[in-house]
């Protein structure tokens, strides 16, 4: 048995800011179960455990000189472990996210050529249908999806109502969903 097991924590504490190396792997020896423990029961997987449960003690003997810790040892690094595992879900969960999303998203095909020809196409398309707008119904069309005005920043511009605004966007969006769809027949 090592003298450091009669230790308290306060004392291992003040040891292992001085570099004391005893002293952590009395630290270590006795918390590693509960930290260990804590963190299989929330993430159920014992590698990733194991690893938390070596991230948390590395980072307290790299962090030993400005360390402080107002609770307990033991709540200390139960809550250390806590938090990492609420890290790593988060990180899963994104990641899961993420490839639900990848999943659905339109892969890059071989026809990537002529699906550019073909959005050329529609871009000049449109870009015709929005010249033949009325005028007033095109530039209002154009400061919003164009420029990115607001309804009440174009009012204000053109010197109308809000209302007047949405109408004048309704009909040119109505305008050129019929144009547009004449493409795709």
């Amino acid at each position: 048995m090592s003298t450091y097991a009669v230790y308290s924590d306060g004392e291992l504490l003040d040891l292992l800011r001085s570099g004391d190396r005893s002293a952590f792997a009395e630290i270590y020896n006795r918390y590693w179960k509960n930290v260990f423990t804590v963190a299989s029961n929330k993430i159920g997987q014992l590698e990733e455990a194991e690893e938390i449960v070596q991230d948390i003690f590395i980072s307290l003997w790299n962090r030993r000189e400005e360390i402080v810790i107002t609770s307990n040892l033991n709540a200390y690094l139960s809550v250390s472990a806590k938090y990492r595992v609420i890290k790593i879900l988060a990180k899963r969960n994104q990641y899961n996210k993420y490839a639900v999303h990848s999943q659905n998203v339109i892969p890059i095909t071989a026809n990537s050529t002529d699906d550019w020809f073909e959005f050329v196409e529609l871009r000049s398309r449109l870009e015709i249908l929005v010249s033949n707008l009325p005028e007033k119904c095109r530039l209002i069309y154009k400061a919003s999806r164009e420029d990115g005005y607001s309804q009440r920043q174009i009012a204000e511009e053109f010197g109308i109502s809000e209302k007047t605004v949405e109408a004048h966007i309704s009909k040119a969006l109505k305008s050129l969903r019929t144009g547009l769809g004449q493409l795709f027949l």
